[in-house]
């Protein structure tokens, strides 16, 4: 998976066409992909998301085939992605939610994945928001792969990739290119083996890459496990790449990658190539299934019985090597059973899920008349923690039928009382707003995609003496990758909120630890306390802190962020707005009490302003005030 931003657009087009020409698949990777290309021959049929990664939206799950939870990357596994600023083109930051010409950072490991539960639920929050599209899992080829993999099957992935250790981004540090991940032969055996042996392999299509290159390849993977095989490296050769090995600086002398127009102007590949190598290779696998006698990879996957070791190869060292539980036959460990694909995941039955009915297929049900025909609908109904990723169904059917562009804000006002389960609102879409007399499970507004949630504790609650600016009210990675829309939360939330928001206005009385991290666009106001480490990798978008005590400064993260005061008339007015906003949704008092002393309370307020936002700010205002070039491209130039 190669990534829009870390290859040119033209490399990332033409690899989407020569996949839909095959039939086969290409890989958005983790950099999203243009809206544009969703109805025609340029579209990704495999939709990447990892760590809350760029542009991931209701419209871009609903545009997807199959959506892959990047885990870790073969190559490097424990980095996160980065692109530099000077590759962050008007197009780049668009589609990834962010400001052009400023640098990108991914979280390393996934900050709402702890644990086999979490990444379950997050499986079941991509199956919510496309029932068409199969959930895969990207797995690091290491030691012990076979058990994760199992693990994965359970939490009802329909698909696993064991990624090489060879291969990778050509940005990556040497340290991740030289001295970790292991060669996906290792990998892709053991997890072939643990998941037939563990009576799982008939649920799941296993996939290796990682510097697959010929049909030697392509064959030893079938023999050892794989039903499908990832291609990075030669369809880029194919493309015209010469390894030359300055991706991350993007002066690519073949326009392939670079974002710089005139070496695009360059580019001299074509789908043609791709597709013309694919279909060499293809007949190099045909003549290795020939010569043992296969007719379809079908019948090959995991013959490891059909791989000998060269002894012609073999040095003093490597004789000592004992090949045997790689080329162990899965079939000999578990007689009987599938050695491929033969069965669905079961995602929504009564089985599955514990419920008799699915209280998003209701919502879907009394909102037809929205769907249909954009008519306001107001609906009621009870909530219990059973019922996860309520709203993402609904917005999956709002996206089939108005694309990105949603319904009209507030078109489908949904009211709920109780306790929500985990990922609530999960790729919220724009029209719909989900209000909640009660509390909010882990994960509330997690990829929300324009549409809007309201929190705020019971009138029977509040009638008992609860304060609410007191208590939690919002578990931990609410609004997590948030992409745009509005949340309002009465009361605190856990940890790491709105961590990689890109867009979204969320105002909230108080916050854990780790508040937005790796923001890069949208506003945050807290109306309470902070935990620790506010602010870490957040290179765009505005928080405005409320710090009564002044000891705020002390719980940020100030390495890429400076901590202004709200002075100027733009900044009172955008955060008097919210606050407004806030008593309108939630009623809150402690909005209520700063507005009533309006002149004595936003003196009380932090602006937490990320460095390289403010530059480039800065470099637009300039360039507009000079009648220079576009803002735009003035930021990409810094």
């Amino acid at each position: 998976a190669m990534s829009l931003g870390s290859i040119s657009p033209e490399t990332h087009e033409s690899l989407a066409v020569a996949m839909n020409q095959l039939g086969g698949k290409s890989n958005t990777g983790e950099g999203g992909e243009d809206p544009r290309r969703f109805a025609d021959s340029r579209r990704s049929s495999i939709k990447q998301v990892a760590s809350g990664r760029f542009g991931v939206t209701s419209d871009y799950l609903t545009n997807a085939d199959e959506i892959q939870i990047k885990m870790a990357q073969g190559a490097k596994p424990g980095e996160g992605g980065e692109l530099p600023g000077y590759k962050v083109t008007d197009l780049i930051a668009k589609t990834r939610g962010t400001t052009p010409g400023v640098g990108l950072i991914s979280p390393p490991p996934h900050h709402d994945i702890y644990s086999i539960e979490d990444l379950a639920q997050l499986i079941h929050d991509l199956k919510s928001a496309n029932r068409a599209a199969r959930v895969s899992v990207k797995l690091v080829s290491e030691v012990g792969v076979g058990v994760v993999a199992a693990g994965v099957a359970k939490a009802k992935a329909d698909h696993i990739v064991i990624s090489g250790g060879d291969g990778g981004t050509g940005a990556a540090a040497w340290t991740g290119i030289k001295h970790a991940g292991l060669p996906w032969e290792l990998g892709l055996a053991e997890a072939h083996q643990t998941l037939v042996l563990n009576r799982l392999r008939s649920r799941i299509v296993l996939q290796s890459d990682g510097q697959l290159k010929t049909g030697r390849d392509v064959t030893i993977a079938a023999l050892l496990g794989a039903e499908e095989f990832g291609f990075a490296t030669t369809p880029l050769i194919a493309l015209g790449c010469i390894m030359m090995r300055k991706c991350h600086l993007n002066t690519c002398p073949v326009g392939i990658a670079t974002q710089d127009p005139e070496l695009r102007a360059k580019f001299a590949g074509k789908p043609e190539h791709v597709v013309n190598f694919f279909f060499h290779l293809a007949e190099e696998v045909r003549g290795h299934m020939a010569s043992m006698g296969f007719r379809s990879i079908e019948e090959m996957v995991g013959r490891a019985d059909m791989l000998r070791v060269d002894d012609a190869h073999l040095n003093e060292k490597t004789r000592l090597l004992d090949f045997g539980p790689i080329l162990t036959p899965a079939a000999s460990l578990a007689p009987g059973e599938p050695q491929i694909n033969t069965m669905g995941q079961d995602h929504f039955s009564r089985e599955a899920t514990g419920l008799d009915s699915i209280l998003d297929l209701d919502l879907v049900e009394a909102a037809a008349p929205a769907l249909e025909s954009a008519t306001p609908v107001s609906i009621e109904r009870p909530l219990n923690n059973l019922n996860r990723a309520v709203g993402a169904i609904l917005s999956n059917e709002v996206s089939k039928r108005y694309g990105g562009a949603g319904l009209p804000d507030g078109t489908i006002n949904v009211l709920l009382r109780g306790h929500t389960g985990q990922s609530f609102g999960f790729s919220l879409a724009k029209g719909v707003r989900l209000e909640v007399q009660g509390d909010a499970n882990d994960g509330c507004g997690k990829g929300l995609s324009g549409g809007q949630i309201v929190v705020y504790p019971g009138a029977e609650l509040l009638e008992q003496g609860f304060v609410a600016e007191e208590n939690v009210i919002v578990g931990n990675v609410a609004c997590y990758g948030a992409t745009g829309g509005s949340v309002f939360f009465r009361g605190i939330a856990g940890e790491r909120f709105c961590v990689r928001n890109s867009g979204a206005i969320a105002v909230v009385e108080g916050i854990g630890d780790h508040g937005c991290e790796y923001m890069t666009g949208g506003r945050v106001v807290c109306l309470g306390s902070t935990g620790i480490n506010f602010g870490a990798g957040m290179s765009g978008g505005i928080a405005y802190m409320l710090d009564a005590d002044g000891s705020f400064a002390s719980r940020c993260n100030t390495e890429m962020v400076s901590l202004d005061r709200v002075d100027s008339p733009a900044d009172e007015a955008e955060l008097r707005g919210y606050l407004e906003s806030h008593v309108e949704h939630t009623g809150s008092p402690v909005a209520a009490a700063l507005l009533a002393d309006w002149s004595g309370s936003v003196g009380k307020f932090v602006k937490v302003f990320p460095h390289d936002y403010k530059r480039v700010l800065r470099e637009r205002a300039a360039a507009e005030a000079e009648g220079g070039p576009a803002a735009a491209a003035v930021a990409a130039s810094g």
